[in-house]
């Protein structure tokens, strides 16, 4: 969102009032009894009558203010474009710096991947917006129907090493074939670190593109999953066919 979305005061309070985290960035809020400068979705509860807006964060301070060490508008807030979109195994969220994928997620309603969106990434600003995502939104959905093709699209799935190395070799594995945890930590050098990377894999943020689900027990049993053991046997079912 721009400034020009919070055309006036009005529409700036009633922005601090939602607590919307869309507006970060586009103005700045000053409160005049404490003296400090925050973003729109600061929890802080100021009263209309002491509450003066500012363009940018610069103005605040030559007003007098300082930063909220609560919200810390100071600092710099990445940027999340994110949408949802139905597919074969229920609703994906995606989200989308400007680097890449960042996120997707499996799930039965928007509201439950917003709020998990929203807890994942709490200091980032996060924009809905399906109409800039179409490209992105279809080929997600596209390759959830067909994982054995290439999604041609940038990922920033941003992690540790470890994360980072395991999430790698997941998306190596072909569809229709399966791994142990066992295995993978092997492969990856790494023999004593089953319990490691069997943590790597719970924390992919890319469901399905990096195919954890294609990890399973050393006894072949599917275990668990983030998304659902139910949507896990589906990929792995359709991948077998």
């Amino acid at each position: 969102m721009t400034a020009a979305t919070y055309p006036d005061d009005d529409a700036r309070w009633d922005a601090l009032r939602r607590k919307d985290r869309a507006a970060e960035g586009a103005f700045f809020i000053a409160v005049r009894t404490t003296r400090i400068y925050c973003v729109a979705s600061c929890g802080g509860r100021p009263l209309r009558k002491n509450v003066a807006f500012h363009p940018t964060r610069q103005s605040a301070r030559d007003a007098g203010f300082r930063a909220c060490l609560r919200c810390k508008p100071d600092v710099e807030r990445e940027t999340l474009r994110y949408a949802t979109i139905p597919t074969s195994l229920g609703l994906a969220l995606v989200a989308r710096s400007t680097a890449g994928l960042r996120l997707v997620t499996l799930g039965d309603d928007a509201a439950t991947l917003t709020a998990d969106l929203e807890r994942r990434f709490h200091p980032a600003r996060l924009l809905a917006d399906a109409d800039g995502l179409k490209i992105e939104l279809a080929a997600v959905a596209r390759f959830i129907d067909r994982p054995d093709t290439r999604l041609d699209l940038p990922l920033d799935d941003r992690g540790t090493d470890l994360q980072r190395e395991v999430w790698a070799m997941l998306r190596q594995i072909p569809a229709g074939q399966t791994v142990s945890y066992v295995d993978l930590a092997r492969a990856l050098g790494r023999p004593t670190a089953a319990r490691a990377v069997a943590q790597a894999c719970g924390a992919n943020p890319l469901a399905v593109i990096t195919p954890c689900h294609r990890v399973v027990r050393a006894d072949g049993g599917l275990s668990g999953y983030r998304w659902g053991v139910e949507r896990k046997a589906a990929l792995l079912a359709r991948e077998a066919a």
